[in-house]
């Protein structure tokens, strides 16, 4: 919620500046891991909570990730500019744009296909990993698209846990939001669950979170405690990611 009381600040935080990610470049593909993914591996990194991968990907018209495998894990991909084609064994097939969010679960085994869209320009986007709640799920794909007026200045929650037509949801009690904060605004966050914690993923721009300043592709991993508050020192949009902490 929108507001200009900021509740005190009482909980464990761990900042990650941008800089100090993991980066791959395999010309195709320019990747940055905040967490340790394929040659990229820092003990101290390996996720926050129930979060387990946050990859940010650049790929090259016509390029992409052939037909893999993947198990037991939440897949969730934010398109940030261009086009994704996506391809996998439970049926599902299609294009996701900007403003579009894309939900697999894994589950007991699923083969999948990334690739840009585009011949001739670059998709960049965002890529998530969460662990399910349990092993075993039924595998399954799908996408939605939400309005960008509906992020302006306050919380758009993109996949939650609850399972109803309509709604993007996980195998896990995760709430994932998006906001679009203008400079000088600042919103609260509960968190949902006790015992949760919340990443936050400076998409643009440049907040301030109890007495840290962030900039663009800064994160930050906050938990026990109920409640936080972002200020926006300039417009900035944010990927709010709330997982179990164990």
């Amino acid at each position: 919620m929108l507001s200009n009381t900021k509740p005190n600040f009482s909980g464990k935080k761990i900042v990650h500046k941008a800089d100090s990610r993991g980066h791959l470049d395999y010309g195709w593909l320019k990747t940055y891991h905040t967490f340790s993914f394929s040659n990229y591996y820092d003990p101290e990194r390996v996720n926050f909570g129930m979060l387990r991968v946050l990859n940010d990907d650049t790929i090259e018209g016509g390029q992409g990730f052939g037909t893999h495998p993947h198990g037991d894990m939440e897949i969730v991909t934010v398109p940030l500019e261009g086009a994704l084609a996506h391809k996998d064994s439970t049926g599902g097939e299609g294009v996701i744009y900007p403003d579009e969010i894309q939900v697999m679960s894994a589950g007991t085994g699923i083969q999948h296909s990334e690739f840009n869209h585009l011949s001739d320009g670059t998709t960049k986007l965002l890529q998530l990993w969460i662990f399910p709640d349990k092993k075993g799920h039924k595998p399954r794909y799908d996408q939605k698209f939400f309005d960008s007026e509906e992020r302006k200045n306050k919380l758009q929650y993109i996949v939650t846990p609850e399972k109803k037509d309509g709604n993007l949801w996980l195998n896990q009690d995760a709430y994932l939001s998006l906001t679009d904060l203008e400079k000088d605004k600042s919103l609260n966050y509960k968190i949902h669950t006790k015992g949760n914690g919340v990443y936050l993923f400076l998409l643009e721009g440049k907040i301030s979170i109890d007495n840290e300043t962030l900039s663009r592709r800064d994160g930050i991993g906050i938990w026990d405690t109920e409640e936080f508050s972002i200020t926006a020192n300039e417009n900035s949009k944010i990927l709010v990611i709330e997982v179990p902490m164990n």
